[in-house]
C-alpha cells in the first residue's frame, strides 16, 4: 500500500522515504513520526511492492525490515536495489540478529536500528543520512588522490584507474574522511563520531564492516592500514 494519508496538497519538505514493514503497528508509528519530521512516506508490507514503489517514485530513502514474508526478504531487497542504485537504505533489526545486520551492511545497507526503537530516533538518523548524501561544494577544495584512487567530494564520486567505482552514501562519507585525514590513526569512536555523528547509537564493529567494504572495493589500492590497540589509518 502507499498510504490513504498521502495527500497531493501536502508539501513534503524532505523528500519521499519508501517504508517497507509487514509489521502493520511498527510501520503507521514509523509513518507519523517521519510525516511530522518532513518527509512523504509510501509503505509496502512485502519485498516486491517495496521494489515496485522504489522503482516508480525514485525516493530519497529506504528503511527496510529484513524480516519480510515472501520471496523476497530484506536482505535480498537489498541486494537487490544495490545492483542498479545508491539510493540510501536503513535496514531495521531484531535486537538478536546480528548477523542479520553484518550482512545487510556488507550488501549495501547505509545504517540500521534494531528493534524495539524510538522513532523519533530513526527520523533523526534518516534526516543525518540524507543530509551527508547531499552534494556539498567545498570552496577551494578540488578531489582528493591516493595512488589511483580519486575521490571527488563536490561529485560524491570515487574513480580508481580511471573507472568509477560504486559506493554506498555512507562508503563514501568514510572513505573521503581518510582520504581528507591521510596519515592519522583514527580509533573506532572518533570514526564513528565524525562519519556517522557523535549523536548516532550502534557498535564500533558497524566501521569493521565498511572498512572491509572499502577494501574489499578498492583492494590494495587504497592503504587503509589496521592500527593495533588504536584503529586505522590511510597512508
Amino acid at each position: 500500500m502507499t498510504n490513504a494519508m498521502d495527500k497531493p496538497n501536502v508539501r513534503y519538505e524532505h523528500g519521499t522515504i519508501v517504508l517497507v514493514e509487514d509489521d502493520i503497528h511498527i510501520a503507521e508509528l514509523v509513518d507519523i513520526y517521519l510525516r511530522d519530521a518532513g518527509f512523504r512516506v509510501l509503505q509496502a508490507t512485502d519485498g516486491e511492492r517495496g521494489l515496485e514503489l522504489i522503482r516508480l517514485n525514485q525516493p530519497d530513502l529506504v528503511i527496510l525490515d529484513i524480516g519480510l514474508p515472501g520471496e523476497l526478504d530484506g536482505l535480498e531487497v537489498c541486494k537487490e536495489l544495490r545492483k542498479s542504485s545508491e539510493i540510501p537504505i536503513v535496514i531495521l533489526t531484531a535486537r538478536d540478529d546480528e548477523i542479520d545486520r553484518i550482512i545487510g551492511l556488507e550488501l549495501g545497507a547505509d545504517d540500521y536500528v534494531t528493534k524495539p526503537f524510538a522513532p523519533r530516533e530513526l527520523a533523526a538518523r534518516v534526516k543525518a543520512i540524507l543530509r551527508r548524501s547531499e552534494k556539498k561544494e567545498r570552496v577551494g577544495e578540488g578531489p582528493f588522490r591516493v595512488g589511483d584512487i580519486v575521490v571527488d567530494v563536490v561529485r560524491r564520486e570515487v574513480t580508481q584507474g580511471g573507472e568509477i567505482v560504486q559506493m554506498t552514501a555512507r562508503e563514501f562519507d568514510l572513505l573521503a574522511h581518510f582520504v581528507e585525514h591521510v596519515g592519522i590513526a583514527y580509533t573506532r569512536q572518533q570514526l564513528l563520531d565524525a562519519v556517522w555523528g557523535s549523536g548516532w547509537y550502534g557498535d564500533e564493529r558497524t566501521v569493521d564492516v565498511h572498512v572491509r567494504q572499502l577494501r574489499r572495493k578498492l583492494g590494495d589500492g587504497l592503504p587503509l592500514a589496521t592500527v593495533w590497540g588504536v584503529g586505522y589509518r590511510c597512508g
